[in-house]
Order: structure tokens, then C-alpha cells, then sequence
């Protein structure tokens, strides 16, 4: 038996504060996210926007978070975690309050892009905060639960926005935030404690420009090859850009003495493929809410509210696994549980591949959907442990960051990629219809040729999922993560 001090004590109720405050946080970013998933077609109707335009509503709020998120670790350093996290919220919460009274769609995208920057401040601070609070043998239990916060606004999200959409207004689906986000700002600020400030170090602008610009190129090229087909000047210059940037970021990343983009955290054998199978995860796991939300209004006709509730199998499927899997996670290495979370989730996508079609039973649908759901909450919680904990404090900012950054990178593709599978089933004239919803209310078969694309689509994430638990079989070895974070803590001295 192990005696348990005063000072362990008080930094578990510490730890366990520091948790609701981060939790709320996740639960924030993720409402707000969920609810647009599910009531995307409300906005894209109100404004007339096109398939361009409804894509970008989705995508530049992924893009600009996933760029910045090294970067705010880096300043979070240099400012204090504590003082950028709290800022995060409060430029969260106003970017809301602005979305809402978005005269026109554009005005709304760049609304997106500045609650991504408040976003990207309270993403890459808020696990590390987990970390330094959490005493290590509890440190699965404490990402447990944050983890499994993110099913809550995953639960709440689509019946909330669906609601929203149905009864309130589009301009509701941003301003439930702001209460949120008051809340989560004063919270934070009378628990959280300061932490000790890094070592000052130049922020890498290079590399944050030139990998900004590599995957923008990229990003334009997915989302406009199911508008444009894969053969338009459009498609062809965005991924030409990506080839020749990708050279000109591993060139500056290698000179840069503090990069954003650091090559040598593939050196250690634990974090390559454990940050590879992140980004496999994903990519697997980010467009499922979109794509079947699609699916059940542009397919099967359903309303926003309706559909919200028929995606609840995944956040409830996350809900119950994570906090499960963190009291596992005392007694099962996070390894075991990486492998076992990336092939449930692989397991039920090929339900979802095998089963697409309007006339398939829901509760074989939902089962899918649960199984895939209960595979990324195990799956997080055993990779985020896993990960974590195998570093030394020095470096958990700037693997936090990068780690973050991989899986966003595959939740920017899922969703660029998906949506064009999706809609170039169909003919141009038609994926204005699938954006809006109202697709189901023309001909069989067009609805038909949807279902190919939804069934396609499935089929792209299931390959993804498979190959993710393939690479988190191979992410094996705490040693070689720790010697891989600590070379880059020597060499930045």
C-alpha cells in the first residue's frame, strides 16, 4: 500500500480543478464545432452561399488552427500558459458573438478564422496544463476524463445545433458560445495557477509562413476537386504549390533553431508512429459527424434536429469509453489501448462501407456509428497518455503543439476529402443541393448516385482507420521517445 501525503492530496484537488477547467474548454471548442457540423445546411441556405463558400465556412476555421497551434506553444512559453490559455477564451467568445451578426457568408469565414486562433491558444496549452498537474500514475485517469468531455459536446452539439437551427436561427448556433465562454474565462481564472515561463526562444516566422501556405495549397486542392474535378487549373495549381513548398519546409525547418515543424521527433521510433497513427485516427475519425449528418438530410430527408440526433451513437460511444479507459490505464499499458481504440474504430467504419444505403435499418447504422464512436475515445486516451507521458516536462509544449498539429492536419484532409468524395458523385448542377440538404427531394436517382459517393467516402476513412491501427501497433518503445524529446531540448540550449 502507498501512503498518501498532505501534498499528494492537494495536488490531486488541484489537478482535478485544473481538469474541469481545461474540460470545459475542449467542451467549448467542441460544441462549437458539432453544432455547425449538424446545422451547416441552415447557414449555407440563409446566406445562398455556394459549395465554395459552404466548404470554407467548415474549413478555415481547421486550417488556420491547425497552423497556428505550434506557434501559440511557442508564445505560451514566453508569455506565460496561464495567461494565453485565459486569452484564448476570451478571443474565442468575441469571435462568436461577431459571428452571429455576419452580414454575409465571407464575413462569417473570417469570423471562423479568428475563433481558430482563440481555438489554437486553448488547444495547445490545455493538455499540457493536464500534464504538470496530474502526478504520472494518475495521468491516464485525468486524460480520461478531459477526453471524454469532448463526447459531452459531441452529445450536446448536433441535438443542440439541430434545435438551433430548427427554432432559434442560425445566428444562435455562435452565440450559445458566449455564455460558455464567460464562464470557462472566469473559471479558469481563479483556479488556474501560473506556470514557470521556458526558456526564451525566437518564434520560427519562416516556418509558420511557409507551412501555412503548404497546406492552404493543399487544402484548396482537395476542397475544390469535387467542384472542379481533379484535372482543373484550380485542383493542378494548388497541389503544385504544395510539392514545391514541402521541399523549401523541411529546408527552413532543418536551419531554423527553433522550428515549428521539428524533423527530429520522427527520430524516436514511440513518437513517430504514435503521432502517426494520430493523424491516421484523425483523418478517419474527423468527417464522420459531417459526412452522416450529410447523409441523413441530403439522403434520407431528414430535418437538422433529426439528423443531430442520428450521430449521437458516436460522442455517446466516446462518452463511455474514455473515462473507462483511464481507469484502465493504471492496470493496461496506453500502448494495448492505442492498438485496441484504432481498430474499433476501423471496425466500425467498414460497418458504415458495408451498410450505405437509404433503405438499411437505422440501428444498424447507429451500431456502426457507436462502435466507432467507442474506438476514438479509447484510442485518445491511450495515444494521449502514451505520448505524454513518455516525455520529459522540458519538451511537453512544443510535442503537445506538434502533436496536435498532426491530428488537426488529418481533420483539415478528412474533411476537404470527404466532402469532395461525397459530392462528386454527383453532377455540378447538383452539389449545391447537397450542401443545402435538399438533394433527397429530387430524383431516385440522384439519390442514388449520392449514396455511391457517401458509400465511397466510408470506404476512404476505413482504409485510413486500418492503416491507423497498423501504425499504433508499431509505436512501441518509451525510450525512444524520451531520447527523441530530449535531443531536442539539448540542441535548443
Amino acid at each position: 500500500m502507498v501512503a498518501v501525503t498532505p501534498q499528494d492530496d492537494s495536488r490531486l484537488r488541484y489537478a482535478w480543478k485544473a481538469c474541469s477547467v481545461t474540460s470545459l474548454g475542449l467542451v467549448l471548442i467542441g460544441i462549437a464545432g458539432s453544432t455547425l457540423n449538424v446545422a451547416l445546411p441552415t447557414v449555407v441556405r440563409h446566406f445562398a452561399a455556394g459549395p465554395t463558400e459552404s466548404g470554407w465556412i467548415l474549413l478555415s476555421y481547421l486550417l488556420v488552427n491547425t497552423a497556428s497551434l505550434v506557434f501559440f506553444g511557442r508564445v505560451a512559453d514566453l508569455l506565460g500558459r496561464r495567461e494565453v490559455y485565459l486569452a484564448g477564451f476570451a478571443l474565442f467568445t468575441l469571435a462568436s458573438l461577431l459571428a452571429g451578426l455576419s452580414p454575409d457568408v465571407w464575413f462569417l469565414i473570417a469570423m471562423r478564422v479568428v475563433q481558430a486562433v482563440g481555438g489554437a491558444m486553448i488547444l495547445a496549452n490545455g493538455t499540457v496544463i493536464i500534464t504538470d498537474a496530474f502526478p504520472p500514475e494518475r495521468l491516464s485517469q485525468g486524460m480520461g476524463v478531459y477526453i471524454g468531455t469532448l463526447s459531452v459536446a459531441q452529445l450536446a452539439g448536433p441535438t443542440v445545433g439541430g434545435l438551433i437551427a430548427a427554432t432559434a436561427g442560425w445566428q444562435w448556433i455562435f452565440w450559445v458560445n458566449v455564455p460558455a465562454g464567460l464562464l470557462a474565462l472566469g473559471w479558469g481564472a481563479a483556479i488556474l495557477r501560473r506556470m514557470p515561463r521556458g526558456p526564451r526562444r525566437p518564434v520560427d516566422a519562416p516556418g509558420n509562413v511557409l507551412l501555412f501556405a503548404a497546406l492552404s495549397a493543399l487544402l484548396l486542392a482537395l476542397s475544390e476537386a469535387g467542384s472542379r474535378g481533379p484535372a482543373s487549373p484550380v485542383v493542378l495549381a494548388g497541389a503544385g504549390v504544395f510539392v514545391v513548398l514541402v521541399p523549401l519546409v523541411v529546408l527552413a525547418e532543418r536551419r531554423a533553431s527553433n522550428p515549428v515543424l521539428d524533423l527530429r521527433l520522427f527520430g524516436g521510433r514511440l513518437l513517430a508512429y504514435a503521432n502517426a497513427a494520430s493523424f491516421c485516427n484523425a483523418l478517419a475519425r474527423s468527417a464522420l459527424i459531417l459526412v452522416v449528418a450529410l447523409y441523413f438530410q441530403a439522403a434520407r430527408g431528414l430535418d437538422a434536429f433529426a439528423a443531430g440526433l442520428s450521430v449521437l451513437p458516436v460522442p455517446v460511444g466516446i462518452g463511455l469509453a474514455s473515462p473507462l479507459v483511464g481507469l484502465l490505464g493504471r492496470r493496461v499499458s496506453p500502448y494495448a489501448l492505442s492498438i485496441g481504440g484504432a481498430t474499433l474504430s476501423a471496425l466500425g467504419l467498414g460497418t458504415l462501407v458495408l451498410t450505405a444505403d437509404p433503405g438499411t435499418p437505422y440501428w444498424v447504422t447507429g451500431i456502426g456509428l457507436f462502435v466507432a464512436g467507442c474506438g476514438s475515445g479509447t484510442f485518445l486516451t491511450g495515444n494521449t497518455t502514451q505520448v505524454m507521458a513518455a516525455l520529459p516536462s522540458g519538451s511537453l509544449g512544443v510535442v503537445n503543439g506538434f502533436r496536435i498539429m498532426i491530428m488537426n492536419v488529418g481533420v483539415v484532409i478528412s474533411v476537404g476529402l470527404s466532402l469532395s468524395v461525397v459530392t462528386a458523385s454527383v453532377g455540378p448542377e447538383l452539389r449545391a443541393q447537397v450542401y443545402a440538404g435538399t438533394l433527397s427531394t429530387l430524383s431516385p436517382v440522384a439519390v442514388g448516385q449520392l449514396m455511391d459517393g457517401f458509400q465511397r467516402a466510408y470506404a476512404v476513412l476505413f482504409a485510413v482507420a486500418v492503416a491507423g491501427a497498423l501504425l499504433a501497433a508499431l509505436a512501441r518503445g518509451r525510450q525512444d521517445g524520451q531520447r527523441a524529446a530530449e535531443s531536442l531540448d539539448s540542441t535548443s540550449r
